[in-house]
């Protein structure tokens, strides 16, 4: 889950490397590092432990130039967070350098062989022994992309690597095996990195690599092979993202500036998919037909964290409105079980990168059984839109915070389109509901300002909540997977441990915790259009209820013009109404909010918490 950079032109390399890493720096901030080839013909190595920062202080104290170089940032698998083990490593020698993203599951058999035949370690790290192993196949009359084949074919586990060599100037080379590598085309110049952000102030022409490829980057282009040398291509996309988009843009933070952005990217994922006066839903460029659509007698879902959340909001939809039985999978957990798929299931896969690894290796294991995937993902080109028969692509832009926030909103807006869709194709949505609901999408982005425009978070609500050692997150029926991501969104920014529970199941044991010193938060919102939401509704104050007799602090997100709540919650955060199968979209905003001003009051890092990285690329 590390960041990767790498630069060769007639440019400085240097501050082109520490910009892409410092755009990278949500993939890992444990420790950073830099290798270029200076002036001189030496490869020098700069590292330091920490944020990024403290590397370039390094740099300024100890300056290096050079037009071609490798930077990586790191999140600690293997060994501490120390400057020691700190990438870019190298070999004994010190001529060949590499910078690593993944596992190397075998790595200490290989380690001790490598020992046994003469090779020092200087670190914890696996990184350490892929520097050591191309080192040793690469032997006079070698080319370096000999060396790394023969050496990564040694590898077991999931790798992304760059590697420079001291004794080969102006080549790097970049292997892919699981995590995500990504190939800029400049003007006579070319960048490899773990991400797009870190490449969208030079170019927006970029391909990824496929796993199992390799790259040579030289000044004159790109060469590209598979692991035993045989040559590949790769499309080339032009990415849409404006540069300016992953950058803060007058907020305090990335997290903030994002949960303003969420208007925009839940308007720019329904852009061209509904039918505003026919309510119809296209999803176009599928190897999905529609045949098959109303063929599928089962629908599943495979996510991991945010994800997972909304992919259970998901199954409320799509079951709602195609009527079809949905299940819910953690992807660390789907492919370890022998899950019934066949032909006639629908995995639909959702990752904010598209190169999550639990969620790629489920959808692989998911394929093999001939089920056909539907991808939902935020980056074009990405490996789960490659492997998908078809994608559906959220166009929420670059998300740098580490808590999810917008991804989140988009994932809800597209798992809504497929519901549509499903219904649409197997008849059990009517033309006139599909208008109406229609209808009320496109009203959601203007929703969502009015809650931004308010800010309903006060300054005394965070004063009485921000020293909680504890929350209780409460929902029922769509909005329980709202309760669940609205407690994620505060564990992990603040460090206040937090869970969401279904409210149906206090009395099963969590009334046991209650008292005035744990703040309840209870999703009360209702479609106060529709009787069996008022049901509903009637069922969850009566949960609200219980808290209060027991002492407890209560915290509701309600509808506006709602009548009852405020007769029961210490404090209420309003949103819009709307029909209830979109009204997730517009609760989870002021728990984003919640979280925020929370984690700041407790002077946390928002956009980097820690212990946790943006894109989980390895098991």
């Amino acid at each position: 889950m590390c960041g990767i950079m790498g630069y060769i032109g007639a440019r400085k390399a240097v501050p082109i490397i520490l910009d892409g890493l410092r755009r990278l720096e949500y993939r890992g901030y444990d420790s950073a590092g830099i290798a270029v080839l200076d002036e001189k013909g030496d490869l020098v190595v700069r590292r330091a432990s920490g944020k990024l920062r403290n590397l370039e202080e390094a740099i300024r104290n100890s300056p290096v130039e050079g037009s071609f170089g490798i930077g990586h940032t790191r999140w600690a698998t293997h060994g501490r967070p120390t400057e020691e083990n700190a990438h870019p490593h190298r070999d004994s020698k010190g001529d060949v350098v590499v910078v690593h993203n993944g596992i190397v599951e075998n790595y200490l058999s290989l380690k001790h062989r490598l020992q046994a035949a003469g090779h020092t370690f200087l670190s914890e790290t696996d990184t350490e022994v892929i520097a050591h192993l191309i080192e040793s196949h690469y032997q006079p009359g070698v080319k370096l992309e000999s060396a790394v084949q023969k050496a990564v074919n040694e590898l077991r586990g999931v790798f992304a690597l760059v590697v420079i060599a001291k004794s080969c100037p102006n080549k790097i080379i970049a292997a892919r095996n699981g995590p995500p590598v990504v190939v800029g085309l400049g003007d006579n110049e070319f960048f490899v990195a773990s991400d797009v952000p870190a490449l969208l102030n030079h170019t927006r022409d970029m391909f990824f690599l496929g796993d199992g490829d390799m790259a040579v980057i030289t000044e004159a282009g790109v060469h590209l092979t598979d692991l035993n040398g045989k040559p590949v291509k790769r499309q080339v996309s032009h990415i849409l993202w404006d540069p300016i988009m992953a950058e803060k843009g007058g907020y305090k933070h990335f997290m903030l500036k994002e949960i303003f952005e969420q208007p925009r990217s839940v308007r720019d994922t329904m852009l061209g998919r509904v039918g505003q006066e026919s309510g119809r839903v296209f999803l176009d460029e599928m190897d999905i037909s529609p045949a098959d659509f109303k063929s599928f007698t089962n629908v599943r879902i495979v996510a991991c964290g945010t994800s997972w959340h909304a992919a259970l909001a998901g199954k409320f939809m799509i079951e709602k409105l195609a009527r079809i039985p949905v299940e819910v999978d953690y992807g660390s957990e789907f492919r370890y079980r022998d899950p019934i798929v066949d032909e006639r299931t629908l995995t639909v896969v959702i990752s904010q990168s598209g190169e999550t690894a639990d969620t790629l290796a489920a959808q692989r294991e998911s394929k093999q059984k001939g089920s056909k995937s539907l991808a939902i993902c935020n980056v074009l080109g990405s490996m789960i839109t490659r492997e998908a028969a078809g994608s559906l692509l959220t166009h929420a832009g670059p998300e740098i915070g580490v808590a999810s926030t917008k991804a989140f909103t988009s994932q809800l807006t597209a798992l809504f389109v497929l519901a549509m869709h499903l219904g649409q194709a197997r008849g059990t949505l009517s033309p006139e509901l599909s208008l109406c609901l229609t209808q009320e999408m496109l009203k959601i982005p203007g929703k969502l300002e009015h809650i931004l425009q308010s800010d309903p978070i006060t300054e005394d609500l965070v004063k009485r909540l921000f020293r909680a050692t504890d929350f209780l997150f409460l929902g029922r029926n769509i909005h329980f997977p709202i309760a669940l991501e609205g407690a994620l969104k505060l564990k992990e920014i603040s460090y206040i441990h937090a869970e969401g529970y279904p409210a149906g199941e206090m009395k099963h044991g969590p009334n046991a915790l209650i008292d005035e010193d744990l703040p309840v938060v209870v999703i009360a919102t209702r479609d106060m259009t529709d009787p069996a939401s008022n049901t509903l509704f009637e069922k969850t104050v009566s949960n609200i209820q219980e808290v209060k007799a027991r002492g407890g602090f209560v915290l509701a997100v309600a509808c506006e013009g709602d009548p009852e709540i405020e007769k029961h919650a210490n404090h209420v955060l309003w949103v819009p109404p709307t029909k209830e199968i979109l009204l997730p979209i517009l609760e989870i905003v002021p728990l984003q909010l919640l979280a925020y001003h929370i984690a700041v009051r407790r002077g946390c890092d928002v956009d980097q918490p820690r212990n946790l990285a943006k894109s989980v690329t390895v098991e």
